[in-house]
């Protein structure tokens, strides 16, 4: 697995260059400035970018900027962004661009360094992983929409779970219920959401993240 790591903070760029390269990861190349970020991605074909929301010169939505530039510079491109807060607008603009190989964290998940592995390791293989915290603070500006009141507590489990990126398997096992029972409960939450159901993992998680975002 390439990585170039996009990070104006030093401690935090080097601290998760070390990191990763202790992990046995391949950190061809870090930066702390768009520009030299996506020369990096040009210059290394890197499979993951790590990429901070905030970065120079406006510390406001340059990192988010830069991100979606490298994915349409390199199709395929897996993107981890951190952020210090959960910034919805930064999500939606990043899950405009479809869902597959694209993860979401708040930097303080970075210490939990197994999480943040699992996280990495299931965005450079296609999927997608939605931090907890963002996807419960999409539930809670989306309850004016009445839709989100026809599931049963058990299906509001699923569905947040849903929406960080795990998969039916791991969907049970959290739960300790079976695949057959998280195969129905999502179908239930299809139906009451008013959501098309698909057999596509990247897909189902995008379309529950966009509504919960949107409120739709």
């Amino acid at each position: 697995m390439r990585i170039v790591i996009a990070e104006d903070d030093s401690l935090l760029r080097e601290g998760l260059a070390l990191l990763l390269r202790a992990e046995g990861l391949d950190v061809v190349a870090t930066a702390d400035h768009p520009e030299p970020f996506l020369a990096a991605v040009d210059g290394h074909l890197p499979d993951v970018a790590i990429v901070d929301v905030r970065m120079p010169p406006t510390h406001t939505d340059e990192g988010v900027r830069a991100a979606v530039e490298a994915r349409r510079r390199r199709p395929g491109l897996a993107v981890l962004v951190l952020s210090a807060c959960v910034e919805r607008a930064f999500a939606d603009d990043l899950l405009a661009q479809g869902g597959a190989r694209l993860g979401y964290l708040l930097k303080e998940r970075v210490g939990r360094v197994e999480e943040f592995m699992v996280a990495l390791r299931r965005v450079a293989g296609g999927g997608t992983a939605i931090d907890p915290e963002v996807v419960a603070q999409l539930v809670t500006r989306s309850r004016a929409d009445r839709r989100l009141e026809r599931l049963s507590p058990r299906e509001g489990d699923v569905l947040a779970l849903m929406a960080e990126g795990l998969g039916n398997g791991a969907l049970a096992e959290r739960l300790v219920i079976t695949e057959g029972a998280v195969h129905k409960h999502i179908r239930s939450i299809f139906a009451k959401l008013d959501l098309p159901p698909s057999e596509r993992a990247d897909r189902r998680v995008t379309t529950v993240l966009r509504y919960l975002g949107n409120g739709r």
